[in-house]
């Protein structure tokens, strides 16, 4: 498994593509359609992503294997701990251990920077997902409901890693 830094313009639509990919197959059942259109225009487009990386201090590295992008992460240093605003696997990837890859590759990304702690939000709905970051060590530390615009909510619980 490679970890390769989206940094170009066309790594940038290519993470943009997976993203729109992974989100509406894992996100629709969940959150229905429309607001997965929604969080794909607004969180995952390649204008965002661009944003992100330019002003925003996020790196973004996508998980290949072989060439094929399997998977992507995105984070931010952000109040002395390292937010991770973006660990998703594809489909066809998931329960090969590539989300135990991408941790580990996160806690030494935190830990080159001196960051001792890890930050995320989860929607709480999103049972596997909270169940694989509670079997990596995470804990629930609140939750949020975050009004996003369009008549949509974030309902999510916050969760930390210290490392």
């Amino acid at each position: 498994m490679e970890f390769c830094p989206v940094i170009k313009p066309l790594e940038q639509q290519r993470l943009a593509d997976l993203a729109r990919e992974i989100w509406l197959e894992h996100f629709t059942p969940i959150i229905g359609r429309t607001q997965v259109e929604y969080m794909l225009a607004h969180y995952h487009s390649l204008a965002i992503i661009s944003e992100q990386i330019a002003a925003q201090d996020y790196a973004y590295y996508l998980l290949e294997e072989q060439g094929q992008a399997l998977g992507y992460v995105g984070v931010q240093p952000k109040d002395g701990a390292l937010f991770l605003s973006k660990l998703y696997i594809h489909r066809a990837a998931r329960g090969k251990g590539l989300g135990k890859q991408a941790m580990a590759f996160i806690k030494d990304f935190a830990k080159q920077r001196g960051l001792s702690e890890i930050n995320l939000t989860v929607n709480r709905d999103n049972h596997d997902t909270i169940a694989a970051y509670l079997k990596l060590g995470f804990v629930k530390t609140g939750e949020q409901c975050a009004d996003i615009g369009g008549g949509y909510v974030m309902d999510d619980w916050l969760m930390s890693l210290r490392l």
